[in-house]
């Protein structure tokens, strides 16, 4: 069994709080901008003193409306200031926050207030305050306040009889044992689970980054903007990572116009997902493309110069005319790219899934250095991180400070530290099956050089076994399929089955382009063309480049495509965009029956 420990670079003691630092920082620097936030048009500065205020006026809102200590409070919302301010007033009041996805239907929206037990909810809009309608509030919501309707500004006319003494003596009483947060799991398979996370999560989670070469970042007077959903562990523990340091923060839900929030925020680093850097890079292809001749050549040897350049630094150095070609391809494109990243980005971060390697590679070598790092809703976000000075590209790096990861004779990936959660509420079935001893059993399959760098391979419970014996991990498959242009969603088949299959979806936007290109009707929808040999090549060119990365046997036959796309909304995604692959191969097994009956 091949392990891999990295020492502990920070403390965490018994009385401190994920809260702590909001009042810190009012103390030490009052005047620092924590945050710029919307109003009135513009963007205003909060300062730490501002901050501080406003957390004691929410708390103690919570308070005069019967939040007490332990309990649990729902919080359901879009990324926005409001989101980081509710959830350090919930710890303020004593009470743990329970995350939810501004996505999430009205069943799972009500399995996770009834599961949870929360006693209040504070939600964004009046839309998801009628997801409680219907057929009766839960019995332990005893509130629901929305956002958009001056939820803020109301709790703090509700606190006003609650004096400030009443919000330090519950933070004070925090420790780091006491739950801080329940955060559910995606439910890929089944009902989402709830993750108890404690403050020594957090707090674990956030000195682990902040130590670590990447933490260089976060430091006062730096910018990072918030964009990917907080519900989600990985955007909550960077948020307060720079929160903690006294970076500055500003928050945008839209990702359709986040890059020019980039442009004017100027943000030092970026946290995405892969798909975030995947646009970066096909939206400055697509423009090439578009104008054609000179333009495109001069992006496709651009792009080739980063990718080898990148390469040479993990092979000696790139050679001087290498060097040379870069220098042209920095002021003819990446220069152009960098700015369209505001211009002031360090690096970026990538999570929630796995980046291509030669994506990786060409924002290394464009001077953008992506870091991809690997974590669960369990591990309190990233357990592992790729870091300036120590970077594998097609790894997720090595174990932060204070962490463990082994590798179990199955394959299996293992996880130890001060990140990991405590268990799964009021589930002690699941809890006993994924914890043993303090170790985490993730569900992933990976791979653990000798220097400690982990390589993700694939996912447990998805492992196909065709008719003829060979296992075949779809993970990897499906992610080389997703970075072509055209394809949105690729689930791979093959389970019980004489070969490996596919379902393929078509992004919609690029549908669009791609009909206008290749002289289709306009009003043509996917349905009507799944079957246009045109199209069906160009989506073979996708499956044949996937299929360099695997082993004939292991290699994709047959795909179909599907007459639309996968959604959230019809249950077939996760709010991360992870596939529910039951959910899917079951709706659309008459498709995946007609990959093996055509000869």
């Amino acid at each position: 069994m091949r392990e891999y420990t990295s020492g502990p670079t920070f403390t965490v003691s018994d009385h401190e709080n994920a809260v702590l630092r909001v009042f810190a920082h009012a103390e030490s620097h009052p005047d620092r901008v924590m945050y710029t936030r919307p109003e009135a048009g513009g963007w205003v500065d909060v300062t730490a003193k501002d901050f501080g205020a406003l957390v004691i006026g929410v708390a103690k809102g919570l308070i005069a409306n019967g939040v007490r200590p332990g309990d649990r409070v729902a919080l359901l919302s879009s990324t926005r200031f409001e989101w980081s301010l509710l959830d350090y007033a919930i710890w303020a009041a004593g009470a743990a926050s329970v995350p939810i996805y501004d996505s999430s239907s009205h069943d799972q929206i009500r399995w996770i207030i009834e599961d949870s037990g929360a006693v209040a909810a504070l939600v964004e809009t009046p839309a998801h305050a009628s997801s409680f309608e219907g057929d009766g509030i839960p019995y332990t919501l005893k509130r629901i306040l929305t956002i958009d309707e001056d939820a803020v500004g109301t709790l703090i006319k509700d606190g006003l009889s609650i004096d400030d003494s009443e919000v330090f003596k519950r933070v004070v009483a925090l420790t780091a044992n006491d739950l801080a947060s329940l955060v559910y799991t995606s439910g890929t398979t089944g009902r989402p689970k709830g993750c108890i996370l404690t403050h020594r999560n957090f707090l674990s989670e956030v000195r682990a980054l902040l130590a670590a070469p990447i933490g260089d970042v976060a430091r006062p007077g730096n910018r990072v903007l918030t964009f990917l959903p907080l519900a989600h562990v990985l955007a909550r523990a960077v948020s307060l990572a720079m929160f903690e340091a006294g970076a500055t923060q500003a928050h945008w839900s839209d990702f359709g116009t986040v890059t020019g929030e980039f442009e004017r925020f100027r943000p030092n680093t970026i946290l995405g997902v892969p798909r975030v850097f995947e646009k970066v890079r096909d939206g400055a292809a697509r423009k090439a493309a578009s104008a054609g001749g000179l333009q495109k050549r001069i992006f496709d040897f651009a792009e080739a110069t980063a990718v080898a350049y990148s390469e040479a630094q993990d092979t000696g150095g790139p050679s001087l005319r290498l060097r040379l070609e870069r220098a042209l391809a920095d002021k003819l494109v990446y220069a152009k790219l960098r700015a369209a990243l505001g211009g002031d980005c360090w690096w970026a971060i990538s999570g929630g899934g796995a980046l291509m390697p030669s994506l990786g590679h060409f924002f290394r070598g464009m001077g953008v250095p992506v870091y991809e790092g690997y974590g669960l809703t369990e591990s309190t976000a990233a357990h592992c991180v790729n870091v300036p000075g120590a970077q594998k590209i097609g790894t997720v790096g090595r174990p932060l400070g204070g962490n463990s990861v082994r590798i179990a004779e199955d394959g299996e990936i293992e996880l130890r530290g001060g990140v990991v959660f405590g268990g799964y509420w009021r589930n002690e079935h699941a809890t006993r099956e994924v914890l043993d001893d303090g170790w985490f059993r993730t569900g992933d399959l990976g791979d653990l050089d000798d220097e400690g760098y982990l390589t993700i391979t694939g996912r447990k419970k998805d492992l196909l076994v065709t008719a003829g014996g060979k296992n075949v991990s779809p993970g990897p498959l499906e992610d080389r399929l997703r970075s072509h242009t055209l394809v949105s969603q690729a689930v791979v088949v093959g389970d019980g089955r004489p070969f490996i299959g596919a379902l393929l979806t078509v992004d919609p936007q690029e549908f669009d382009k791609w009909k206008s290109a290749h002289g289709k009707p306009s009003d043509a929808t996917v349905a009507d063309l799944r079957d246009d040999e045109e199209l069906r090549g160009d989506l073979q060119d996708a499956v044949d480049d996937a299929n360099t990365t695997v082993s004939h046997t292991e290699s994709i036959k047959r795909f179909v495509v599907l007459g639309r796309d996968l959604t959230e909304a019809d249950g077939e995604l996760t709010a991360t965009l992870k596939i529910k692959r039951p959910v899917v191969t079951e709706r659309f097994a008459d498709d995946i029956a007609s990959l093996y009956r055509r000869g």
